[in-house]
């Protein structure tokens, strides 16, 4: 859609003589509020983070990807992709010998005084924060623009949208359960309610018990979890079917969430990045406190 009202309005300046250096460049503001334009779209994109690399593929731009950070493994093409060190300790030195036209930070993981360097070098860098499901499409639609791929990106978006529109209405006179969501477990993490985990926990009905605190992903003591005594606890785990974060909590049978048996998996691929697949993980992770609910 984009592409096709841009082709127009470039016949239309030709066709109305009038100058076409306002239509050289693709402009799009970051989750920085920063402007980010570039003269064609990008060729050489290199991505910080996992889920700045999965949502570039998710909008079309995969092979103009030419480097990624350590642990960037969706879609499975992303995995042959060069290394540009990992999203918290970055090569400087190999990001500037790639010659990049794009690089794709992540605002709240990457050591911002690095970022900071590349800007000054003159590199065209988008900040990315997604911190809510509409901030997920809308990022997808600006690296649409930005990698001239509008069409692929638009049905992505929408599809998302879609998607989490349809979980919302499906759960939105759902009882509430009250939750606990383990992002890490040594040390002990969760999330609040500004982190985009738990409007996936508030979509499906739940209560994130540790939503007021301050910090986006605060460390948490195991008597702050009995003291709040969630209904479920849901785990992200070290690997994408590896549930073992769940089985110390078997020992304090004291908490609802084990005597009701509501301990609970999601693959943290699908939950804990922000990307097209966090569709997939809140799915799961309704059907979870669907499961719970029916247990009260």
């Amino acid at each position: 859609m984009m592409t096709f009202r841009r082709t127009m309005l470039i016949g239309l300046v030709i066709l109305l003589g009038l100058p076409l250096p306002a239509l050289a460049q693709l402009c799009v503001q970051d989750d920085a509020s920063q402007q980010v334009c570039l003269k064609q779209p990008a060729r050489r994109i290199i991505a910080l983070s996992p889920g700045a690399t999965e949502l570039l593929f998710a909008a079309g731009a995969g092979e103009q990807l030419a480097a990624a950070v350590s642990f960037s493994d969706y879609p499975p093409a992303a995995q042959k992709l060069p290394r540009v060190g990992s999203y918290q300790r970055l090569d400087l030195e190999a990001i500037v010998a790639l010659k990049p036209d794009l690089i794709v930070a992540w605002r709240s993981g990457n050591p911002m005084g690095d970022v900071a360097r590349l800007q000054d070098m003159g590199f065209p860098v988008y900040i990315s924060e997604p911190r809510q499901f509409e901030d997920v499409s809308a990022t997808l639609e600006r690296f649409g623009v930005l990698a001239g791929t509008e069409l692929v990106a638009q049905g992505a978006a929408n599809g998302f949208r879609a998607g989490i529109a349809a979980l919302r209405e499906r759960y939105a006179d759902a009882a509430p359960v009250t939750v606990f969501y383990q992002v890490w477990d040594d040390p002990l993490m969760t999330v609040n309610d500004s982190h985009l985990i738990s409007e996936a926990i508030r979509i499906c009905g739940g209560v994130n018990v540790f939503g007021g605190l301050g910090a986006l992903a605060p460390r948490i003591s195991r008597e702050a979890v009995l003291e709040k005594n969630p209904q479920a606890i849901v785990a992200g785990g070290m690997g994408e079917d590896n549930p073992a974060w769940l089985t110390p909590w078997k020992a304090f049978p004291s908490l609802l969430a084990v005597q009701k048996g509501n301990l609970f998996f999601v693959a943290p691929s699908t939950l804990q990045r922000p990307t097209p697949q966090m569709l997939a993980g809140t799915r799961t992770l309704c059907r979870h406190l669907e499961s719970a609910r029916a247990r009260h």
